[in-house]
This record gives C-alpha cells, structure tokens and sequence, in this order.
C-alpha cells in the first residue's frame, strides 16, 4: 500500500525556506501555506516537529538523547535501508514517540537502532534538520507569537482566539489541529477544564516602588515575592491535582498538598494559584535548591516529606465552582479566594496608595527571608501565558533568567567540573539564545558536580577546554550592572554575573530576552551619566 502522507522533505523544505527569509509576513505566508496541504492527523506532528519541541509543555517524556548517543550514531555511519517509499512527518514523530518510551538498562543501544534507522532513510538536508530538532538546534526565526499568527492565517480565525486556546491547552501542536479542523466555532468552545493546566499569567519587572504606584495609577495590591516554585491546584470534590509551572503533574511528589486542599478549600471545584517554599522546622524559607530536591523526587516520599517539609501559599482563583475567573478583577479574585480558603494558606498582601507602608511591607518581606513583592492592579484580569504591567515584581537585585549554552572546564580545583558558564537570553524574534556573559560564580561544590553531570548529558559538540550544549539549563543570575560589550554579537554583557539558583522549574523559552537586557541597560543609564558624556 502506497504511503501518501506529507513526506518528511517538505517540512524540512520549509524550514530552509524559513531560514533564509527575513520577512514576517513572508514568514506567516510560507508556515500558514504548508499548514493548510497537511491532512488533520498531520497537523499537530508537524507543529511540534516546527518548533523543535516534539511533545507539549507538561508532558513528562523527554527524548533524553545525548551528544554521545548521537555521536556513536553518526560514526557507525548512514547504513541505506531497502525502504522505497520517503519518510514521513508521522512516521518520523512516531519513531521519536518510540525513543522518548525508552528507559532503562539497553534503552541506550535502542536509541541508537532508531536513530541509525532514521537516518538511513534521509537525505543530507533531512539529517541535518532532523538533528537539529533532536537538540533544540532548529533556531529558524520560529517564534511562539510566529507560529501562532500562521496558524490563525491558515485557519482563517482571529489570532487572539488562537492565542486563547493556546494558553488553556499548553499544546501548540493540539491548538493548530483545532484551528484548522473545528475553525472559528469549534475554538470558541475551548475552555478552562479541571485537571488540564494552563498556563500561568507572568509578572513583568519594575525598578522601584515609585514606579509601581506609577503604573497602577496609586493604589495598588502587593503579595509577598516568595523563593518557591509556582504550582496550579485542581479540585473536584475529593480529586486533586497539583500542576508545575511548565504545566506537568507533580502531585505524587506534594501528596500533602493534595490532602491539605482537599481538607481545607471550601469549594467543590476549583483551580487554585500559589507558590510551593521549602521551609525548615520553625517554618523559615529554605533555598530553593532544597524544594528542588522534593520536585525530582517520586520515590521515597514520606521520607522526602520528613527531610523537606514545604508550606503552600495561595494567591489566586482561577476557576470556581464552574466559572472561570479570568475576566474578574484581581480584587474580588482576591476575596474569593480569602471567603474559600483558611488565612493561613494565603499570601500576605497589602492593598496601599502610601509608599511608605509599602516600603515597610517590601522591607518585611525581605527580612522574613522572601524575595521581594508583586504587585497587582486591583482592577487587572488574569491574563492566561501574558506577561504585562498589571503584575510587576520588585526585587532588591536585578536578576535575569538566562540559559547555559556551553560550559568550560574549571581550574585548579575545580579542574574537573564544567564550572565557568556561558549564559544567553532568549531573542524573542528569532528564538536564538544570545550570550551576554559567563560565570563561575554562585554554585555549591555539589551544585557543580550536578551541573557537570547534566551538561556533559547535553553535549553537542566541544573543543579543548569549552562544551557545547543543547539548551535546556535555566539558571537565575545576579549582577551589577549592563555593560555594551563588542566581544558578544547580544552586544551586551552582564557585570559580576553570579549564579543565584538552578531554575530547574523553567523551560528556555522562559528565559529572559535580550529586549529586557536592553531595558535594564536604559534603565541604568536614566540613573547614570553614559561613558564619555560630559558633566
């Protein structure tokens, strides 16, 4: 029987194309044309293999192909197989689905059986994509916001609509095939639903306080910033599940969690918003490199439950009682919230128009060992994946979240350990990852024989003392200041970077962009006399 699926080659005639096309609306064209040829089981494959991501955000299977692994592909050499007929976007994403299965002792020689199979039925151009995809290497100017408009142009519905169902879904791949296939009507049926996470509302970043009342027009609503890990709670009844911020279940590894919401939420349904500490015995924060400890952990849990015990913090309503409660202002969220849930499971908060009772709320915050405040504007809606002004986070020290995207060998005694780290922020134009410094500083000696396991894991290529990475490390970093630089093509470079914690709850695509790195460098510069201006 004749396969007459799209062959795997226009896809990858695509993204050539894609790359070397500089306009935008060439872009949309070109993406939104090869959506509408694709028959409905192609579209979501397609999508994924596109973006370089092959499953959606919160599902747990990992490709775990490693640099080695691929290396020892490649050296037993592209061995041609009989197969007449061309490979297939299907056939290729449901190959990758088989090595994501794969575990355990022999998974290894497995991998490298597909893979060698693979690629024995590609032409070069097709190999040379097909890696890239397998290590986050795509980078062809494919931008989340990108694909979303193709996918509105090719389903002939408006963005925002796309955007939505995006955001509820957490699925880029399951999104377009809704689009295409059910069109205008079909979305607008697409809903919050209980136990199907979506995605979190982000905070943008303010300097000051002043700014805040600024932006919020006077009065304005502060939570405390807290040094924890974001979760999403479902309730039904006696059904719960805890959700991470990257949208994956994680209630095996908070079963008191679970039992504390379902004791304690005066609702029978809801989806819940707070933050997971890390909390020593007389109930103080603890780093959050110890709460990691409890994310990673599905065995052994009550003893994991003794070591690192957590407290949770709740700061907001999503859905209650069969209503989403998005369109809601953060004011009667917040009262929601207060009527169904004990006082003891909320977030401190001030609701002020006086800077110096902010001021005296930041200054507790930090002392009781959080990082700092949010803060809300009373009248702002919840905006499902949206970053904004209507959340603003303040913080002591400017910090960034950038990614590792290669790492020298140390010296000394740190000789064997990758220890000195290239950090990138995220151009949201073309998803490249653009490095605006490195860093040897911030890390544990154990933080680093872990980073030098996971990075040597992620390896795609080295030289003699740097190696290369796919990126996939998300680390928080300090500094003193923004400084042009012509050594990085960013054209920026962190002074004093310093590593202040593994942000093993982010994604890259949660990094922070380069357009933020330009901000702070203006915003520094509105504060300071710029090098060679005259006083």
């Amino acid at each position: 029987m004749i396969d007459t699926s799209t062959p795997l080659l226009r896809l990858v005639n695509v993204l050539a194309e894609l790359e070397t096309t500089t306009s935008r609306n060439r872009e949309i064209k070109t993406l939104s044309s090869f959506l509408k040829e694709l028959s409905p089981n192609e579209i979501s494959p397609a999508i994924m293999l596109i973006a370089g991501s092959i499953f959606p955000e919160g599902d747990k299977r990992v490709l775990e192909v490693s640099g080695i692994t691929l290396s020892n592909v490649l050296a037993k050499g592209r061995q041609m197989t009989l197969r007449k007929q061309p490979l297939t976007i299907t056939h290729v994403h449901n190959r990758f689905q088989e090595i994501a299965a794969l575990s355990g002792k022999g998974s290894r020689s497995k991998k490298e059986g597909i893979l060698l199979s693979l690629l024995g039925q590609t032409s070069e151009i097709e190999a040379e994509y097909l890696i890239r995809i397998l290590f986050g290497e795509l980078r062809v100017g494919l931008a989340e916001g990108l694909i979303l408009e193709s996918i509105s142009e090719a389903a002939n519905v408006e963005v925002g609509l796309v955007r939505k169902v995006y955001t509820l879904t957490g699925d880029l791949g399951e999104t377009a095939r809704r689009a295409i296939t059910e069109h205008k009507e079909g979305l607008k049926k697409t809903d919050v639903r209980l136990f199907e996470p979506v995605k979190p509302m982000l905070a943008d970043t303010a300097p000051d306080l002043e700014t805040v009342f600024s932006t919020h027009h006077g009065r304005t609503a502060f939570d405390y910033k807290l040094d924890g890990a974001r979760v999403q709670i479902h309730k039904r009844d006696d059904h719960v599940e805890i959700f991470s911020r990257r949208l994956a279940k994680i209630t095996p590894s908070f079963p008191e969690l679970a039992e504390l919401t379902c004791n304690n939420l005066k609702a029978d349904e809801a989806i819940l918003e707070g933050e997971v500490v890390a909390v020593d015995r007389a109930g103080r924060p603890m780093p959050f490199q110890e709460l990691m400890r409890r994310f990673r952990r599905v065995a052994d849990v009550k003893e994991a439950i003794s070591r690192v015990p957590v407290r949770l913090y709740l700061f907001d309503v999503l859905y209650f009682e069969g209503r989403p409660m998005f369109e809601f202002p953060q004011d009667q969220r917040r009262l929601i919230l207060e009527e169904t849930c004990p006082p003891e499971l909320l977030t401190p908060m001030l609701v002020t128009d006086n800077m110096e009772k902010a001021r005296g709320f930041f200054n507790k915050a930090i002392r009781e060992g959080h990082e700092g405040l949010i803060a809300k504007a009373p009248d702002g809606r919840y905006r499902p994946g949206q970053r904004g002004k209507e959340w603003l986070k303040v913080k002591p020290a400017e910090t960034l979240d950038a990614v590792i995207v290669a790492a020298d060998w140390g010296s000394g005694r740190r000789h064997s350990w990758l220890s000195n780290y290239h950090l990138a922020v995220r151009d949201p134009r073309t998803n490249e990852f653009l490095v605006v410094g490195k860093t040897f500083k911030g890390l544990t000696d154990d933080e680093f024989e872990y980073m030098t396991s996971r990075l040597k894991d992620l390896r795609i290529n080295e030289s003699r003392n740097t190696v290369y990475v796919k990126p996939a490390i998300v680390v928080e970093v300090a500094f003193d200041e923004v400084q042009t630089s012509p050594h990085y093509r960013s054209g920026y470079a962190l002074r004093f970077a310093r590593i202040v914690r593994i942000r093993e709850d982010k994604a890259p695509n949660d990094a922070d962009t380069i357009d933020k790195v330009r901000d702070i460098q203006k915003a520094m510069f509105s504060r300071k006399a710029r090098p060679g201006s005259s006083v």
